[in-house]
């Protein structure tokens, strides 16, 4: 089973890029399905992108579209979360996760979570 974790948190100001990255051990990583989900502080945990096996697909939340890109390098078995004109209420733990269950936005669908990273984005 793969186990994952993330990196790359920090602060930075709104309208900044940050990119996040994700890595995997153990398990055949081209056979998981990652993703990307998020959670502020008193919120519920929220979906931010997905990615498929290949990295052929890919479906991001409404919130992000258009600002977040998903990608994966099978070879490195990393996967990244490039965030561009990131806003304060980008702000949250985001976390890695994978799964085997098909490209999916609900959280019960992956079983292996990194630990989180921070992001924190000032006005």
């Amino acid at each position: 089973q793969v186990q994952v974790v993330e990196s790359g948190g920090g602060l930075v100001q709104s309208g900044d890029s940050l990119r996040l990255s994700c890595v995997a051990s153990g398990g055949t990583f081209d056979a998981y399905v990652l993703a990307w989900f998020r959670q502020a502080p008193g919120k519920e945990r929220e979906f931010v992108g997905v990615i498929s096996w290949s990295g052929a697909g890919t479906i991001y939340s409404d919130s992000v579209k258009g600002r977040f890109t998903i990608s994966r390098d099978n070879a490195k078995r990393t996967m990244y979360l490039q965030m561009t004109r990131l806003k304060p209420e980008d702000t949250a733990v985001y976390y890695c996760a994978a799964g085997r269950a098909g490209v999916s936005n609900k959280p019960a669908d992956f079983h292996s979570w990194g630990q989180g990273t921070q992001v924190t984005v000032s006005s």
